[in-house]
């Protein structure tokens, strides 16, 4: 009878319980690239989630069933007892959140997950670090160590600079005092790795532990609100990274695969929206965003106001409108008042389409989910590219909480902070319609072109009394 003669990865005997495993391994990762593509469309994405949750829940359940240890023992049951316990406890408890978050809060959530993504993979490294043998695994879990520590203090910076807890912290200093500390982390990697003993290794893992947890503080203070998106979206692929780091600790093909396949989306996401931006991923790191020379030099001219009379009118007997949603509305809670009117305009014969800018709101895809919430039809949400050509001959933009994503600064103020940055054309349609509670700057803290229009007319105060009231001016037509 021929014995061990091929092994599985972690080096236990390829038994068939270890065969069913690794194929277990496989599906995952089918399921996780499906899952990945259909999170590609609105449509579809919900699909995609169960696609990808599914084989998550495969690779847990073999694991459980089928892992042995190189000495080729099973998972004890008390262990088992406990993991089993965690994941329940767990998923209770994110369920719970995840039905009583608001829409507002969403990003906050994504931050918060981020956070307890790379938690968890710095731990694994922590925990894993006495028992790793060889420069590349060694090098492969300070690397984890590393990154993990980074993405969950990071992230739980973002979370309470979106929370509105925590403020900018701007001052050329802060690049430099972060390269430093880079520069820092790169040394006790090398020394870690190189050293002759344990115990000074030890000592200089903690010193990593608390250099990393630094430096992701000290790296996302600095970065201004509007460039939050891409800051989520980039801490989103450093937990990927950390997750994958933390499955070739344990020679785990689905940890690794699906933190490879979660750092790569996440990573070209963070790359499409610094596109969106005009901006390069090294600007947004070590550079602010807000504030500058837009409005100095810029001959602001007339506010002219409407009322919700007149607004009513110019949309009702228009053939095309355009809604450009924005933070503002998902802070008044209005994507359902909004729908309302989009339902009323539609019946009358309107054409409504929303044109959605890929850093709109403070998250990746924020008011494609914002407005999914209040069932806008998938078909009317149109991509920047896509609507700005329809603009010129769209009767009525109504600008709904959005600012920078508007602002004729992008194109023709080169003193402007924003300028190159691609936005939605909304002053080329007939007419323009703003909603905004006052005259306050927008995130990136630079006054507005648009409002200055003299085909813009302000409609002034709360995103969703004034589509109540304008609702109700359009139902009595």
């Amino acid at each position: 009878m021929i014995e061990n003669i091929l092994y599985t990865t972690d080096g236990t005997p390829f038994t068939t319980g270890a065969a069913i495993l690794e194929l277990s391994y496989l599906v995952a990762a089918i399921l996780f690239v499906i899952g990945l593509k259909l999170l590609s469309h609105p449509e579809s994405a919900r699909r995609g989630n169960l696609w990808a949750g599914s084989g998550m829940v495969l690779a847990m359940i073999t694991t459980l069933l089928f892992h042995r240890d190189p000495e080729g023992n099973r998972i004890a049951l008390t262990a088992a007892a406990v993991v089993i316990a965690s994941i329940a406890v767990a998923s209770v408890a994110g369920w719970m959140i995840a039905k009583k978050v608001k829409m507002t809060a969403m990003p906050q959530l994504v931050s918060l997950f981020n956070a307890t993504g790379g938690a968890a993979s710095a731990l694994v490294a922590l925990l894993e670090f006495p028992n790793v043998t060889g420069t590349g695994v060694i090098l492969i879990t300070l690397l984890g160590l590393s990154i993990g520590s980074i993405s969950f203090s990071g992230s739980m910076i973002a979370f309470g600079k979106l929370d509105g807890r925590v403020k900018d912290v701007s001052g050329g200093i802060m690049k430099y005092v972060n390269i430093i500390l880079l520069l820092l982390v790169v040394a006790l990697i090398v020394l870690i790795v190189t050293g002759n003993t344990f115990g000074a290794s030890q000592g200089m893992l903690y010193a990593l532990l608390a250099l990393t947890l630094i430096y992701g503080v000290l790296f996302v203070l600095p970065i201004g609100g509007a460039d939050m998106p891409v800051v989520i979206s980039l801490l989103n692929s450093f937990t990927g990274i950390a997750a994958a780091m933390a499955g070739f600790i344990y020679g785990n093909q689905a940890m690794i695969l699906g933190g490879i396949l979660v750092g790569a989306a996440g990573m070209i996401l963070t790359l499409l929206m610094c596109k969106a931006m005009n901006r390069s991923l090294l600007n947004v790191i070590i550079g602010s965003f807000g504030g500058g020379g837009a409005a100095a030099s810029h001959e602001q001219g007339t506010i002219k106001e409407v009322t919700v009379s007149d607004a009513g009118i110019l949309m009702a007997y228009s053939r095309k409108v355009v809604i450009v949603p924005g933070y503002g509305l998902a802070v008044a809670q209005a994507q359902h008042i909004c729908s309302e009117l989009d339902d009323l305009l539609t019946g009358m014969g309107v054409e409504v389409k929303y044109a959605i800018h890929p850093v709109a709101g403070r998250m990746p895809g924020h008011m494609n989910v914002l407005l999914a919430e209040a069932d806008v039809p998938y078909e009317k949400l149109i991509e920047m590219e896509e609507i700005n050509p329809l603009l010129p001959g769209t009767d009525v933009v109504v600008v709904i909480g959005a600012n920078d994503v508007v602002n004729p600064a992008a194109m023709d103020d080169p003193s402007s902070p924003i300028y190159g940055m691609p936005i939605i054309k909304a002053h080329e349609a007939k007419n323009i319609i703003v909603m905004k509670r006052g005259m306050g700057k927008g995130y990136a803290g630079i006054e507005n072109h648009l409002f200055f229009n003299e085909k813009t007319r302000m409609l002034f105060g709360n995103a969703k009394d004034s589509l109540q009231k304008l609702v109700a001016e359009i139902k009595e037509l």
